[in-house]
């Protein structure tokens, strides 16, 4: 009878080779995904923009907002025009005046003040990349008392602003399952 003659298989070295084969191609999938997900902007690099608002109330953070949407073609036009930080630098000095100018029609009254040096800018991710915690140089605009929630990225690596050629828009097409519409079709 069957049940009385054991039945082992015998592994072969072309199986142990294969399944070695299999096991490293896993452990590379998991590395490079774990690298697509832990990309930092250097540190050395980075320049910030912020934007404090002067509280948390509704109306103070559109006025951040509309402060914001007014002098992001400066902003970009800035960084689109420059290499380097250094002239990103230079760019936005002389750009200052007309930054608070806007700024100050934004704001109905409130003072509006533009410094340039080192802030504390909390971790932010964009696309794959984490940028971790920690004082940058930074450009900050504080509306008022600038102790309200804040818009900040980075200009230099631009991620404010992404250039044309990377943004790219494509129509997608509704996501179909082949099954579910092999049901739907019985009931139609």
């Amino acid at each position: 009878m069957l049940q009385d003659y054991p039945i082992t298989q015998q592994p072969t070295k072309t199986s142990k080779l294969v399944a070695f084969i299999e096991f490293t191609l896993v452990l590379f999938a998991i590395q490079g995904v774990l690298l697509l997900f832990s990309q930092e902007v250097p540190t050395s690099e980075a320049t910030q923009f912020r934007i404090l608002a002067n509280s948390n109330t509704v109306a103070d953070q559109q006025v951040k907002q509309q402060v914001q949407e007014t002098i992001a073609p400066l902003l970009e036009q800035a960084i689109s025009h420059s290499a380097t930080t250094q002239q990103m630098n230079d760019k936005l000095q002389l750009l200052e005046p007309k930054i608070i100018e806007l700024a100050t029609q934004q704001t109905s009254g409130l003072p509006v003040t533009f410094e340039y040096g080192a802030a504390l800018i909390p971790p932010k991710r964009f696309g794959f990349a984490i940028q971790q915690q920690g004082v940058y140089d930074a450009y900050v605009l504080k509306i008022g008392k600038g102790k309200g929630d804040n818009w900040w990225c980075a200009l230099f690596p631009n991620v404010c602003f992404p250039e044309e050629a990377t943004v790219v828009e494509t129509e997608e097409e509704p996501v179909t399952f082949f099954i579910w519409e092999w049901i739907k079709s019985w009931f139609s």
